[in-house]
Parts: C-alpha cells; sequence; structure tokens
C-alpha cells in the first residue's frame, strides 16, 4: 500500500523541518517508511521530518512484554479485521483506529540538543498544548506514560531512537472509536478508562483543523 505524503508545514530556519500529512494508512507501510526516513535522517540527506496520520484498525505490542496483554485471540481479531503487530517501540500494547491522530517525529535529537527524556517532555508537551486548543486540560501522571484527564486516558505514548534519530512517537485520540480498546489492557495498566476530545467535549471535532494547529505547535517548538 503507497502512502502519500502532503506537505503541509516547511521551515528553513536555524533548525530545519518538514511536516507531512499521511492520512489514513496501513501500519506495516508506516513503519517501513519511519525505518526507511530514520536512515535517511542518519545519512544527512533529509532534515527533521514529523509524519501526522491516521492508521487503519491495529494493536502494536512493545518492547515491554508483560505489558502486552491481549484479551482476544489473534483468530478472532483477524475475523475483525484488526491487525495485530509487535514492534520494539517502548511500551506495552496499544490500539490505532481512524479518528486518532498520530504523530512520528523523525527528527535528529542532536540537531534540537535533546537528551531521550526530555524529548519525550517535550512530545507529552505538544499533546497537551493540542489539546487545551480543544478547551481540554490533560496532563502527565507519575509512573504511567501517555497524557490523562483525571484517571482517564487520552493520549499513548512509545518512543524509540536510533543513533540519535528518534521515531514511533505519540497516539491522540480524537473521534476515534474507542471500542477497539477493549481488545487489549492499554500499556499493561488494568482498569484504564480510554477516553477522547470527541467524549470529553461532546462537540464535533474537525481533523484537518486539529492537524494544522498541531504542525502550528511542533513548529514554533522544533524549527
Amino acid at each position: 500500500m503507497g502512502i502519500e505524503k502532503k506537505l503541509i508545514r516547511q521551515s528553513g530556519e536555524s533548525t530545519p523541518l518538514s511536516i507531512y500529512d499521511c492520512g489514513v494508512t496501513e501500519y506495516r507501510s508506516m513503519l517501513d517508511m519511519q525505518l526507511d526516513l530514520i536512515e535517511k535522517r542518519i545519512a544527512g540527506t533529509i532534515d527533521n521530518t514529523v509524519l501526522l496520520l491516521e492508521h487503519l484498525p491495529t494493536l502494536t505490542l512493545g518492547a515491554n512484554k508483560t505489558k502486552n496483554i491481549l484479551l482476544q485471540t489473534r483468530e478472532n481479531l483477524a475475523e475483525e479485521n484488526i491487525d495485530i503487530i509487535d514492534i520494539r517501540r517502548g511500551g506495552g500494547a496499544t490500539a490505532h483506529n481512524p479518528g486518532q491522530l498520530v504523530v512520528y517525529p523523525i527528527i535528529s535529537l542532536t540537531s534540537l540538543d535533546l537528551g531521550i527524556s526530555e524529548y519525550i517532555r517535550q512530545l507529552e508537551g505538544i499533546g497537551i498544548e493540542l489539546l487545551k486548543t480543544l478547551s481540554i486540560t490533560a496532563g502527565r501522571v507519575k509512573g504511567l506514560p501517555g497524557l490523562w484527564i483525571d484517571e482517564k486516558k487520552i493520549a499513548s505514548l512509545g518512543v524509540k531512537v536510533k543513533r540519535h534519530i528518534t521515531y514511533h512517537g505519540m497516539a491522540i485520540n480524537l473521534i476515534n472509536d474507542l471500542a477497539i480498546f477493549n481488545n487489549i489492557v492499554p500499556c499493561g495498566i488494568e482498569n484504564v478508562r480510554m477516553t477522547s476530545a470527541e467524549r470529553q467535549t461532546q462537540t464535533p471535532i474537525d481533523m484537518e483543523m486539529v492537524k494544522q494547529t498541531l504542525a502550528d505547535i511542533i513548529m514554533g517548538l522544533w524549527a
């Protein structure tokens, strides 16, 4: 499945950065694209790049095996057209589907003079600021990854770094069907309740407008 990248922001300032909208994509193809872009960023043939997208229904299992808990058999999930993929990003099981906004930064930590922990806090901060524009107050919970609204989780993070280049990233629930999370224990956290921007605000959310707002926030921080 080919993926079309639509350039929506580009900066030629001190730290060049390009942001692309990749639409709704199949997970495996997007992972291949990320791996290709990492090698190009390592080689210096591309600038820092951020991909914004939505995924077709997919469950991903992270590097922390104890937090990869499926509540359905792989056979049942396949019958429901939900893909299952073992990957090596941080964290445990999570879910993706259309209406969830996914952010994949392919950036050089060296170019931004960031350590991994600081980068993760900045990525979380981007999500917090985006949700604030939707009149949603989200925050961090010590010891629990992702972004939270009280006891409800609205965003998941899973980051991988290769030779100081980041990939994977953050998934924010905006207007997606949250029932997909019933197939897993999200990130291995028992009794977690998932929520979305639409559920929190009870108002329509314009995905394209949110992508533009997110691109502005990212440009303001990393370009």
